[in-house]
């Protein structure tokens, strides 16, 4: 698949879907889990692996972020999510690019961390998400019909 180039400023509709149609959401905390990471990805500095955090992190709940002393710097957006819907086997995300390589940084982030959080929640290992599919969304018009036939599935 050619790598896509992403140009700032410009909205993407981006979606993904489980391997062999898998379910990716299997219960409410995994909706919470992705928009949670949805937001904490979201930034230029590196996230945190929940997994070598502090020792009450012992569930799959979402945490409010600890505020430390580093943690107090305004954050660097990476994208500016517009919209998105979460479907059982699949996610689609409106996204606007605000740093250059923005949109693949991010994408990375979340496909890798909510894989991490959901092979070790269910106990399995391997790929969970097939590749992110992409397409610009060329004026508002456009933008409106996308996303109102996503929100109609």
């Amino acid at each position: 698949m050619k790598k896509p180039v992403f140009v700032n400023n410009e909205v993407y509709h981006i979606y993904n879907r489980g391997v062999e149609e898998r379910k990716i959401f299997l219960d409410n905390k995994d909706y919470f889990r992705f928009i949670h990471n949805l937001f904490e990805f979201n930034d230029k500095a590196p996230a945190m692996n929940i997994y070598y955090k502090l020792p009450q992190i012992q569930s799959y709940e979402v945490q409010l972020r600890k505020i430390r002393k580093t943690e107090r710097e305004p954050r660097k957006l990476l994208v500016e999510i517009i919209s998105f819907c979460l479907m059982p086997n699949h996610y689609h995300i409106f996204i606007r690019q605000k740093v250059d390589n923005g949109i693949v940084r991010f994408m990375q982030k979340l496909g890798t961390g909510y894989t991490n959080y959901f092979n070790k929640k269910y106990k399995r290992v391997g790929g969970l998400l097939r590749w992110s599919f992409w397409k610009i969304i060329d004026g508002a018009v456009f933008l409106i019909i996308s996303a109102r036939k996503i929100f109609l599935q």
